[in-house]
This record gives structure tokens, C-alpha cells and sequence, in this order.
């Protein structure tokens, strides 16, 4: 039983479920054009962005998928020079980006500009990326951006959290279509694919998919642990217009690169892709 002097944040994954963090107080929110800000601080999670009430990040678990969207990509395309991220208003994929020297320009397009202004602020260490000389700036909707965009990108990640609200346009198969003009011959798109682990997600998760691999050659999807995302376990896309996540995997090249990470290894990279039974199921459905 919960105190009442106590404080707990609730995060609604769905109507019947939260998840409920014990906070020490609350450092910040505001109204933007867009959503709701919130930034609170806690003693298992550390501080955490929250936007309308769910959790974006926190600094307990950030770097999973910070590195798991970054990396797996990085490790399979052989000459990544210019980025596009869609959404990344914390600043965290910029900031793994920047660990990679060949890299000469990273795009990050990001719909509500009080969101970087607030993880600048207050996460600091995670929006450090932003500071790189290579790293530029965009306040506009994404999918008006890649509208006017044509094969000038080895690499898109789509950064953005839910397909519902002012992001809703960023998870269409227009979205899909232009990510795939917007992307050079060899290129690459990883993108969030949430999780089919409570029933009512699982139609969402295949229409997903079923856009996707209608218009790229290869798609996969891969999966990690996230403690604050609903269900804890978190699906990303790999689609791509030449690269096989494991066939055309790189482990001894990336290897040489001795990036320091806290999740992603490259006998991790395989395993990813090993999805559970009730998920591929779903997945093929789509694809049969």
C-alpha cells in the first residue's frame, strides 16, 4: 500500500495497466503546441521525460534503445555518411551518432522544439549530441521534410514515440513510401515498432509491418528489453533496400571500432532477431 505523502507517477500503457514509479519530485511541465511535458525525478529510474502522460525516457534505461537503434544499423551498412532522425528531441540517437567519425552529417527533424529545449536543460548528458558540429537542427514535421527529400540518406531512424496525435502521419504508408525515396540505393531505415504483447496492440503491429514490407525488399523486425516501455519487451524495424541484418552482419569490423556500450554486443546483434513464437506468427500473417 502506497503512503500518502508519498508521490507516484502512473504511466497508462493500457487501460487496465500502469506502470507506477515512486518519485522524489517533479521538476518541471508545461503545455507545448503540441502535448504535455513533464520531467520528474526518481530513485530507480532517475529522471524521466514524460510526454501526455507516458514515458518517453529515463536515465535508468535510455541507453538500451539509444544504442539498439543505432548500432544494429551501423553494424550491417558498410559506408554510413549522412543521417536523417525523425523525431529525437532528446537528443540520445544524435549523441550515439556522433561515436562514429565517418559519419559527416546527421539530420534530426523534430516536430515540438520545447522538447529539446527542455532535455537540454535537464538532460543534459543525453542531449549532448545536439553540440556536434555535424549534427543539425530541423523544427518542422517530419513527414513535410521527407516530402522534398530523394536518395540523400544511408541512414533514417524514426525516433518517434506513438502513431497517434501530431506524430500519427510519421507511421503511414506515405511515410514509409517517402522514407524509402528519401533513402540512397543501399539505404537503411530502422524504426519503432512497439509491442504485440497486449491483444489490443496486435492489429497495430501488423498493420505496421504490412506497410513496411510492401515497400521495402527486406524487412525485419528485432526486439530488446526496455523497462519503462509497455510490456518491457520493445520491437524495432530493420528495413532496407539491399542490407540483410544478419547476412550482411559486420561483428569483426564493428568489433575494431572498441565503442563503449552498456546493452548492445555483437552476439546480442544476432540474437534480436530471434523473435518468440506468438510474434513471428503475427508477422507472417502479413507477409504470407
Amino acid at each position: 500500500m502506497k503512503h500518502r505523502s508519498e508521490i507516484w507517477f502512473s504511466s497508462y500503457q493500457k487501460k487496465d495497466v500502469t506502470l507506477d514509479i515512486r518519485v522524489k519530485e517533479q521538476l518541471y511541465t508545461c503545455e507545448s503546441d503540441y502535448q504535455r511535458i513533464d520531467v520528474f525525478q526518481s530513485k530507480s529510474f532517475g529522471r524521466f521525460l514524460s510526454l501526455d502522460g507516458e514515458i518517453l525516457f529515463s536515465e535508468a534505461d535510455a541507453f538500451i534503445y539509444n544504442e539498439m537503434v543505432t548500432h544494429v544499423p551501423m553494424a550491417v551498412h558498410p559506408n554510413v555518411k549522412k543521417v536523417l532522425i525523425i523525431g529525437g528531441g532528446d537528443g540520445g540517437v544524435a549523441t550515439e551518432l556522433t561515436h562514429y567519425p565517418e559519419i559527416e552529417e546527421i539530420d534530426v527533424v523534430e516536430s515540438d522544439s520545447k522538447v529539446i529545449d527542455i532535455c537540454r536543460e535537464y538532460f543534459p548528458e543525453t542531449a549532448q549530441g545536439f553540440e556536434d558540429e555535424r549534427v543539425r537542427l530541423y523544427c518542422q514535421d517530419g513527414l513535410r521534410f521527407l516530402r522534398r527529400k530523394s536518395r540523400q540518406y544511408d541512414l533514417i531512424i524514426n525516433d518517434t514515440t506513438t502513431p497517434t496525435g501530431h506524430t500519427e502521419g510519421l507511421f503511414t504508408k506515405e511515410f514509409y513510401g517517402s522514407c524509402f525515396k528519401a533513402l540512397k540505393d543501399d539505404g537503411i531505415m530502422v524504426y519503432q515498432h512497439g509491442s504485440p504483447f497486449f491483444d489490443d496492440d496486435e492489429s497495430d503491429f501488423q498493420a505496421m509491418h504490412r506497410k513496411v514490407f510492401r515497400s521495402f525488399p527486406i524487412s525485419r523486425v528485432y526486439q530488446a528489453n526496455i523497462p519503462t516501455c509497455p510490456s518491457g519487451c520493445w520491437m524495432f524495424g530493420f528495413a532496407s533496400k539491399k542490407y540483410h541484418p544478419i547476412r550482411d552482419f559486420r561483428p569483426k569490423e564493428w568489433e575494431k571500432r572498441n565503442l563503449k556500450t552498456w546493452y548492445y554486443t555483437t552476439n546480442l546483434h544476432y540474437g534480436a532477431f530471434m523473435l518468440p513464437k506468438y510474434v513471428e506468427d503475427l508477422l507472417k500473417q502479413e507477409e504470407e
